[in-house]
C-alpha cells in the first residue's frame, strides 16, 4: 500500500476526512459509495463501491450475445471504469478508468449520441475507439454505470436500432438493483 503522508484525526462523532487531493486523484465524488473494511496488521481500508461491479459476469454475458447477435462492439461500465466489453481487445479497455469526456456523458442521465463531423468522445484516456451511443445506467434515481457501443472511425452512420439496443440494456440493467 502506498503511503501519501497525510494524517488526519477522527472527530467526536468518528469521522474522518479524506483529503481533497486524495479524492480528486480517486475521483471520489461527493455522495459516492465506499466499502470499509479492515486489513491485515490493523489497517482500515476504504474501497469505491460499485454495485454493477457485482453483475461483472451477467454483464459480460449481455455484451457478448450482443456483439454475436448484431455485430455491436459494446461496453458496459460502472461509475469509474470498464467492466465488460464485446467486440474489442479486452486488455484496452477492462478495468481501465473512463474518460472525462465519458464521465460527463454518464452524469448527463440521457442518451448520447455521437454527431457525424463531431469530435469523437474516447472511451478510456488514451484510447483509439470513441463511444457512439452511451446510456446512463440508472437504479433507484442512481447512476450507477453506462452501456456504450462503439465506433474506430469507420462506421459513423445514425443506426437507430443500435441507439434502441443501447437504452434498452442500460435500462435492464438499472432494473437489476431496484427492489
Amino acid at each position: 500500500m502506498k503511503a501519501t503522508g497525510i494524517v488526519r484525526r477522527i472527530d467526536d462523532l468518528g469521522r474522518v476526512v479524506i483529503p481533497k487531493e486524495i479524492r480528486r486523484t480517486m475521483r471520489i465524488h461527493e455522495g459516492a459509495p465506499l466499502e470499509i473494511y479492515t486489513g491485515k496488521d490493523g489497517e482500515v481500508i476504504f474501497k469505491k463501491y460499485s454495485p454493477i461491479g457485482e453483475l461483472a459476469s451477467f454483464a459480460s454475458q449481455y455484451v457478448d450475445t450482443l456483439y454475436k447477435t448484431c455485430q455491436m462492439s459494446v461496453i458496459i461500465t460502472d461509475r469509474d471504469s470498464v467492466i465488460a466489453s464485446a467486440g474489442v481487445p479486452k486488455r484496452e479497455y477492462m478495468d481501465r478508468k473512463l474518460s472525462e469526456e465519458l464521465e460527463n456523458i454518464i452524469e448527463a442521465r440521457s442518451l448520447y449520441s455521437h454527431k457525424q463531423g463531431h469530435q469523437g468522445v474516447s472511451i478510456v484516456d488514451g484510447g483509439a475507439s470513441f463511444v457512439k451511443y452511451a446510456m446512463p445506467i440508472i437504479s433507484d434515481g442512481d447512476v450507477v454505470g453506462c452501456v456504450a457501443s462503439i465506433y474506430t472511425g469507420e462506421d459513423q452512420s445514425d443506426n437507430l436500432t443500435e441507439s434502441k439496443l443501447i437504452q434498452t440494456a442500460a435500462t435492464f440493467l438499472g432494473r437489476q438493483f431496484e427492489g
